[in-house]
C-alpha cells in the first residue's frame, strides 16, 4: 500500500526519536520515498547523518543552510502524507496553535496532504488537560492521531505515552492508503476461506498442512480496499488482515470451515476459496492422549471431509463469482481444468510447488489463471499483495460481464 508513496517524516526532540531509524527502514522496505525534516532538538537524540543514510536523501533541520533556502513549501506540496513522529508535547502545542519557529512547523503549515502525528512523552505530560486539548484541536483540523501506547517510559513510570511502535505506525499509514481510491466492489459481499485446517487425532495430536494464510489475507485486504464487505473464514494463522472492514471467523477443522462457508455463501456476491482444507480427517478422535506402544505401529483410520468448493458450486447462482485455488505437483493445467467444471468455479488460480518462491510460506507467488472458456493468463513471480490485486481485477471483470449478460437476458425477455 505504500509503494511509490511520498512520506514526509518530521522528527522532534524526544528520546523516542531513536525509533525513527527503524521506522525509516520499514517505510523504505514498504516501497515508500521518505524525506526527513527534524527540529534542532531532535538532532541531539539521533543524527541527521543516520537518517540521511537510511532514507538516501538529505535531511533538513533548518529553514536555511549553507546551500541556501530549504524549501518547506515545496516539501509540503511534494508529500502524499506527512508524519510527525515522535510528536512532543511542545510540538503538539505549536502545531495546534499555528506557531512557526522551526523547519518542522514551517513544513507542517505548508502541507496540503494528510498529516499523521504520533505523540511521545511522559505519562503526566500526556494526560495533562492542555495536551489532551491540543490533540483534540489537531484532530479537529483533520490531522490523524496515531495514539500513544502503554508501557515503561523514560522516567521509569509505567503508563500511556510511548510513541507507537514503528510497525504500528506503518500499519496506520498502510490502512489510510488502503482506504483511498476507487471502490468498484462497494455494496457487494465477499466470503473468503484461508489458511490450513486442523484435524484432531486426540487432545494432543492433529493433522494439518503448511498453509500460512498469507495469500488469503492479502486477498481479503484487497477486496475490502475495493469496497467489498469481506468475511474471512480462517484456519489457525498468525497473519491477520489489516483492513478494519474485514470480518474474521476463526475455525479449526474442515467441518467448522464448511459450516461457516455454507452459512455465509448464499448472501455473498463473491467467494474466494483459498484455504488449504484437509481432504481427510480421523474417523474417530480419541478422548485421551493415545499412548505409544513399543514396537507397535500407530494406525489412524481416515474419512473424507466435505468438499467445500464442490458443495458451494452446487448452490452457486449465475450472478455469483466463485474463485478456486489449485496447488498441483504434476499435470498442472489438466488437473486445474477438471476442477473448474467439477466445482463450478468461474476461474481458478493455479500455482505449483515447483516454482521457486511460490506456494506455502513465501511472501511471493507465481500463478496462472484459467477460466471457464479455458483462457489462460500466466503471471510472473510477484508479491502476494500484487497477486491479490490481479485476482481482484479478474473478479471485477467477471462481475461486470455477468451484469452485462443479465441485462441482455432481461432485454430479450
Amino acid at each position: 500500500m505504500l509503494k511509490g508513496k511520498k512520506i514526509l517524516l518530521a522528527v522532534t526532540g524526544s528520546i523516542a526519536a531513536y525509533k525513527t531509524a527503524s521506522l525509516t527502514r520499514l517505510l523504505i522496505k514498504a516501497g515508500a520515498e521518505v524525506q526527513i525534516v527534524m527540529t534542532d532538538a531532535a538532532t541531539k537524540f539521533i543524527t541527521p547523518l543516520t537518517l540521511s543514510t537510511l532514507s538516501k536523501r538529505s535531511v533538513y533541520s533548518s529553514v536555511t543552510s549553507e546551500e541556501g533556502w530549504n524549501n518547506h513549501v515545496e516539501l509540503g506540496l511534494w508529500a502524499d502524507a506527512m508524519l510527525v513522529a515522535p510528536a512532543t508535547a511542545n510540538t503538539l502545542a505549536a502545531m495546534a496553535n499555528g506557531f512557526c519557529n522551526n523547519m518542522v512547523l514551517a513544513t507542517y503549515l505548508s502541507s496540503r496532504c494528510p498529516v499523521f502525528f504520533a505523540p511521545a512523552m511522559d505519562l503526566d505530560m500526556f494526560t495533562h488537560p492542555a495536551t489532551l486539548a491540543n490533540i483534540d484541536k489537531l484532530k479537529s483540523y483533520g490531522n490523524i492521531l496515531i495514539d500513544a501506547e502503554e508501557g515503561e517510559l523514560a522516567s521509569g513510570l509505567v503508563g500511556k505515552g510511548r510513541m507507537a511502535e514503528p510497525e504500528h505506525i506503518v500499519e496506520a499509514l498502510e490502512l489510510h492508503f488502503m482506504q483511498q481510491g476507487p471502490q468498484p466492489l462497494k455494496g457487494l459481499k465477499a466470503i473468503l476461506t484461508s489458511g490450513p485446517t486442523v484435524e484432531a487425532i486426540d487432545p494432543v495430536r492433529y493433522i494439518t498442512n503448511h498453509s500460512t494464510g498469507k495469500m488469503g489475507t492479502a486477498i481479503a485486504d484487497t477486496l475490502a480496499k475495493l469496497g467489498a464487505e469481506v468475511t474471512l473464514i480462517s484456519g489457525p494463522v498468525k497473519v491477520k488482515p489489516k483492513h478494519p472492514a474485514v470480518k474474521i471467523i476463526d475455525v479449526k477443522s474442515a467441518q467448522e470451515m464448511y459450516e461457516a462457508a455454507i452459512s455465509a455463501f448464499p448472501q455473498a456476491h463473491i467467494a474466494v476459496l483459498a484455504a488449504a482444507v484437509a481432504d481427510y480427517t480421523p474417523e474417530n478422535v480419541a478422548c485421551e492422549k493415545i499412548k505409544k506402544k513399543d514396537g507397535d505401529p500407530m494406525r489412524i483410520d481416515l474419512c473424507r471431509t466435505k468438499d467445500i468448493a464442490q458443495e458451494l458450486g452446487k448452490i452457486k447462482t449465475e450472478q455469483q463469482c466463485m474463485v478456486g485455488f489449485a496447488l498441483e505437483t504434476q499435470n498442472f493445467r489438466k488437473n486445474a481444468s477438471k476442477k473448474l467444471e467439477k466445482k463450478n468455479f468461474d476461474f481458478i488460480v493455479l500455482n505449483s510447488l515447483r516454482d521457486k518462491g511460490a506456494g506455502f510460506g513465501h511472501d511471493t507467488n507465481k500463478v496462472t489463471f484459467i477460466d471457464r472458456q479455458l483462457e489462460i493468463e500466466e503471471h510472473e513471480l510477484k508479491s502476494k499483495l500484487e497477486v491479490a490485486e490481479d485476482i481482484a481485477a479478474k473478479i471485477c471483470k467477471m462481475l461486470q460481464k455477468k451484469a452485462e449478460n443479465a441485462q441482455e437476458l432481461t432485454a430479450q425477455l
